[in-house]
């Protein structure tokens, strides 16, 4: 992989590549799961640290055979085992459990188009399965076999523990081959059973860049095609991605490079606009995400209009019906019902009442270089263009603020407060001006 990150660490779906795996062996719900680990070790172990695993260190790596050794001795010998592969991260439940379900070994095959490196498996006359070779010890009769061996297999934990013990290490690698225990299992006159995976991407490994990259976009084909299942409408499903766990209600429809990552939530009738990004957020029924928008770490009401070009930042809650536009940035801000930012403003810090209107250029200076203060600004007030509400700070109901005032102390209830080159000053009774009824 060319990387100081372990492989099983890296990213696919937006998770370490063992999340994928760790996730599907406990969808089977076995009574333990171990996890056996070589290089990288700590690095591993600290990113799963709240797994439900046992960790087994191999600190030799001699082989598959001998990193089951170093597990097999905290397994009860009447536990049926099965075998998984940290980087080989798209295999189902469905295809596994055949192989849970089988009553003697077993082990997962798939016929390659071009099974170069691929251990091939061996059958005898009546198409039983007598032996694996892998394809550095391949005869050229012996290649020509299309039927590979996956790795992936099953047994009784005390059936591994006596072939194993007897599997030695003379080969073209000089391991201790896992697959070395179906030739003695037939020896021994056990049946071999072999479970055919139908689809060959998913029992595919990954060794480099361009293999993770492969196996991003079968996962992504199989997150659309369960979305397109649950009802959302994709625009164009080789255009979109999943990275974390995304539920939906009825009706969504979600534009092209949309990226959803973490855990999201979409209400019924939802819409995101192209090339937005959605993180750990919660969006409500009938809210429309447009173009270009960043929302992260947020919880959205219902009927909000967002963007385009909008940034929701963490700790950022719309109740409904709210207005985020253009170049508009929240963050840890509270919009309350009606609360509308139409452009060119950053909330940060902030309580915004019922109705607000924040005009263009406003900003809450909530930062004094060592600490962040707060903002609240009463229901119906007006932000006027270009003001600066200079926190700690508290402007009351139904207040306005004249364009481009710089307020530095709190503004009264029902006044209009101007802070210019003339200074502050709030103007009691002040009653805020009326549309024109004529038609311009």
């Amino acid at each position: 992989m060319r990387s100081s990150q372990p492989k099983v660490l890296q990213p696919l779906g937006g998770r370490p590549m063992l999340a994928h795996v760790l996730d599907t062996a406990q969808a089977l719900s076995p009574a333990a799961t171990h996890v056996v680990v070589g290089h990288g070790a700590d690095a591993v172990k600290a990113r799963f640290a709240e797994a439900p695993v046992h960790w087994v260190l191999q600190n030799e790596q001699r082989g598959t055979g001998h990193a089951v050794q170093q597990a097999l001795p905290g397994i009860p010998d009447d536990a049926r085992v099965l075998i998984l592969y940290g980087d080989v991260p798209l295999l189902t439940r469905q295809t596994l459990g055949a192989l849970v379900d089988a009553d003697g070994p077993a082990l997962l095959s798939v016929v390659l188009p071009d099974p170069s490196g691929y251990g091939r498996i061996l059958r005898d006359e009546d198409g039983a399965v007598s032996a694996i070779v892998e394809h550095k010890d391949a005869n050229p009769q012996q290649l020509s076999i299309d039927e590979t061996n996956t790795g992936v297999m099953a047994a009784r934990a005390s059936r591994l523990k006596d072939w194993l013990s007897r599997v030695n290490s003379d080969n073209a690698q000089g391991e201790v081959y896992l697959t070395d225990v179906v030739e003695l299992a037939v020896g021994d006159g056990r049946t071999v059973e072999v479970v055919q995976a139908s689809d060959p991407e998913e029992v595919a490994g990954v060794n480099d860049r361009a293999q993770l990259a492969a196996a991003e976009r079968v996962l992504q084909r199989r997150c659309a095609t369960a979305l397109l299942d649950a009802g959302v409408t994709l625009l164009d499903p080789a255009r979109f991605d999943q990275r974390g766990r995304v539920s939906v209600g009825e009706d969504v429809v979600i534009d092209i490079n949309v990226i959803l990552e973490g855990d999201v939530e979409l209400g019924d009738g939802v819409e995101i606009g192209p090339n937005c990004v959605i993180r750990n957020a919660r969006i409500g029924d009938g809210t429309i995400v447009h173009a270009q928008t960043v929302i992260e770490d947020a919880e959205v009401g219902p009927s909000c209009q967002i963007g385009p070009f909008a940034r929701l930042r963490p700790g950022t809650v719309l109740v409904g019906d709210n207005r985020i536009g253009n170049f508009v940035e929240t963050k840890k801000a509270r919009l309350d019902q009606g609360a509308k930012a139409g452009h060119l403003a950053y909330l940060g810090d902030a309580s915004i009442g019922k109705r607000v209107n924040v005009s263009a250029g406003v900003i809450t200076c909530n930062y004094d270089g060592a600490n962040k203060h707060q903002t609240v600004v009463g229901d119906d007030a007006f932000l006027g263009t270009d003001s600066q509400l200079v926190a700690p700070v508290r402007i009351g109901e139904r207040a306005y603020i004249a364009a481009g005032s710089t307020i530095t102390r709190n503004a009264p209830d029902d006044a209009l407060t101007i802070c210019r080159a003339r200074g502050q000053k709030s103007i009691p009774g002040w009653r805020k001006p009326k549309k024109d009824p004529t038609p311009q």
